[in-house]
């Protein structure tokens, strides 16, 4: 097989992108460390919360610094508890969108998360509100567990992505459900993105390894020591997986196989 990297874009919806990795906005300590890791990750998508906004935050200050004709936003609803607050939240994002200039940007990272200590986002409030949002011409990414049925459900409703939790949000324990994340992909017809979790660029290697559309991440790069450091190993650790996926790896065997061959071998 022919392998062309121009053409192997990241389509969602109606959109394409060249980069697979997508990057949050929070928990930076300065502008610049937020900034330079963007620019060193090489996403072409940024997620921003909407409900977590205010003129006195870095989000907020990050949002006026970054090139909006390059990078596509994607608001998401974090912090809400209820379908109500997450569907007010996507409809705040949409104006967000629009006052960047994006008046063609409908999507929406969809979290509807009412457990306070793990963060486990609630399946049935997510639900309802994604098809709320989809008739009303949302183009919707829910971020949802690692639940090959529930992945399902929300395809068929319509929904432009799923994004299965690697393990719970911010916890750095890379991904703690693979058997599940396996099936999710092997079962889907939309992108999948790996959302959560994620600790080290091993960790997104092994998400595009199994075949997933893209990895979104956040605490990984603003938590670590060198942030925009941290952004661009992510950035390789994506792109290495992602090639891995796609040339195939050999399969595993129960006994050595010699690497030169036997045939014609030099012998006393």
């Amino acid at each position: 097989m022919k392998f062309n990297s121009f053409q192997d874009l990241l389509t969602i919806g109606n959109r394409s992108f060249g980069s697979r990795l997508m990057l949050g906005t929070g928990k930076f300590l300065t502008i610049t460390q937020n900034i330079q890791s963007i620019e060193k990750s090489g996403t072409e998508i940024v997620t921003v919360s909407v409900r977590r906004i205010n003129k006195n935050n870095l989000s907020f200050k990050a949002l006026q610094k970054i090139n909006w004709k390059k990078i596509c936003l994607l608001p998401n609803t974090a912090g809400s508890q209820t379908a109500e607050e997450a569907i007010r939240a996507a409809f705040l994002g949409r104006e967000l969108a629009q006052k960047l200039g994006q008046y063609e940007n409908n999507f929406v990272k969809l979290e509807v998360i009412s457990d306070p200590q793990y963060l486990l986002p609630d399946p049935l409030g997510t639900l309802k509100a994604a098809e709320f949002l989809i008739k009303e011409g949302f183009s919707v990414l829910p971020y949802i567990n690692s639940d090959p049925i529930l992945a399902k459900h929300f395809e068929d409703i319509g929904c432009t992505t799923v994004m299965p939790l690697g393990s719970p949000i911010g916890s750095g324990q890379g991904l703690q459900n693979m058997e599940n994340l396996k099936i999710i992909i092997e079962n889907s017809n939309i992108p999948v993105i790996v959302d959560a979790g994620i600790a080290t660029p091993s960790d997104a290697a092994k998400a595009m390894e199994l075949g997933a559309s893209g990895v979104l991440l956040n605490t990984a790069v603003a938590c670590s020591k060198v942030p925009p450091l941290m952004a661009e190993a992510m950035k390789l650790g994506v792109e290495a997986g992602r090639k891995s996926y796609l040339a195939g790896r050999i399969p595993i065997k129960k006994f050595a196989e010699p690497s030169s061959p036997i045939i014609g071998i030099v012998s006393k």
